[in-house]
């Protein structure tokens, strides 16, 4: 491009989008491209930039926002082609947004906890959900699974459907679990997914109620069972490289240490 710019002048990357999607010079592939087809890499570019968070890899982050602003960058330069909206309005909503929801910074408002500052952000998208339509309606249907029922669950609890303690939370999962061991009695497959879906929606209310992301816990989870299983991987390799060889008892001795090795490291200064 011939163009000059300033480093980090937006006008570039909204040029380069421009030219990716010139009816006569810009690229096929662009070209080809909807708000649909691109929507589920913008979902992957997201998840793109929460691994390099949980992994701690800072030096990736700048690379991986890039990404994930190019897909708003896409998404606007679609809007403007297909004369919906342009990228100044992106901006603009997401700014009067921001204000709108911060009167305690842009008004008179007070909020002196974070907690304060998140119950009056709620409180303002429900006041501008009003008159949308019923009250789960607007939940995005493209979550992750557990984000979703993270949010419906934040949803119903904004006004009153709730639990009123982590502890009555608890007790529906041992009630779920019930069900479920009965579901698994019936033999009745459909019954048994079901029961599985309710149990695991009673596990992300109770995050919920704990204050712990499940996205973020699961994650985590994904993470500590790799890195035990590589552990236990080495430990079969170094004896002859067959699993087979190994009982259940045996590899659950390696898995074991491998989580010993995990509390050593952490304990350690």
């Amino acid at each position: 491009m011939k163009k000059q710019y300033d480093r980090g002048d937006i006008k570039k990357l909204l040029d380069i989008m421009a030219a990716l999607r010139d009816p006569k010079s810009g690229c096929p592939w662009d070209l080809a491209q909807d708000f649909g087809t691109i929507a589920p890499y913008t979902i992957e570019e997201a998840c793109e930039v929460a691994d390099c968070i949980e992994r701690g890899a800072f030096d990736e982050l700048p690379g991986e926002l890039g990404d994930l602003l190019l897909q708003v960058v896409f998404h606007a330069q679609m809007g403007t082609d297909g004369g919906r909206f342009g990228f100044a309005d992106v901006v603009e909503s997401i700014c009067d947004k921001m204000v709108r929801r911060h009167p305690h910074v842009f008004g008179d408002a007070k909020a002196g906890t974070g907690d304060e500052v998140a119950a009056s952000w709620e409180e303002i998208k429900r006041q501008e959900r009003s008159g949308r339509g019923r009250l789960l309606d607007d939940v995005a249907l493209a979550l992750p699974a557990l984000s979703r029922a993270l949010k419906l669950g934040r949803r119903a609890a904004s006004v009153g459907f709730d639990w009123p303690a982590p502890e009555p939370v608890r007790a529906k999962i041992d009630e779920e679990l019930a069900e479920l061991d009965r579901a698994v009695a019936s033999e009745t497959p459909g019954r048994v997914e079901a029961e599985l879906g309710d149990l695991l929606f009673s596990i992300v209310n109770l995050c919920r109620h704990l204050k712990v992301d499940p996205e973020q816990a699961l994650r985590r989870a994904n993470a500590r069972f790799v890195r035990r299983f590589n552990y236990v991987e080495a430990e079969v390799a170094a004896a002859g490289g067959d699993f087979s060889r190994f009982g259940a008892d045996e590899l659950e001795t390696f898995w074991a240490d491998a989580k010993s090795a995990e509390r050593v490291r952490e304990a350690e200064p």
